[in-house]
């Protein structure tokens, strides 16, 4: 068993782009996708990843009000916030607020992918 990952996106063609990228890696699974913030935090409590990718405009609400519901939790996994919104407010409240990274859609796919792959080698599973 491999990295396990939830994908929060409100963009489904997002989604179908990450999951394809982490489909091809042998040492990774995306185990749950999501569209809001509702159902971000009932995925990741029901599912138990290991990481969270987390964008920060959803209906319901917001990433960041996500990522603090994530975060409460003892047991919490890595999250890693990939938003269209470069803005460094932005950046600065989700690192308060226990985000492990912070990545731009626009500008940082490829350190998204490289990074997942790099929490997947260093997986104990």
């Amino acid at each position: 068993m491999g990295l396990r990952i939830l994908l929060v996106d409100d963009h489904e063609v997002v989604r179908v782009g990450v999951r394809a990228l982490i489909d091809r890696q042998p040492e990774m699974e995306v185990i749950g996708e999501a569209g809001t913030v509702r159902e971000a935090v009932t995925q990741c409590q029901k599912l138990m990843p290991d990481v969270v990718v987390l964008d920060i405009r959803l209906p319901g609400g917001n990433g960041i009000s996500a990522l603090e519901r994530i975060k409460q939790k003892e047991e919490c996994p890595t999250v890693i916030m990939f938003t269209n919104f470069p803005y460094l407010q932005y950046r600065k409240r989700c690192l308060e607020l226990g985000a492990d990274y912070f990545f731009y859609k626009s500008n940082e796919f490829d350190r998204l992918v490289a990074l997942v792959k790099k929490l997947a080698e260093q997986s104990p599973g």
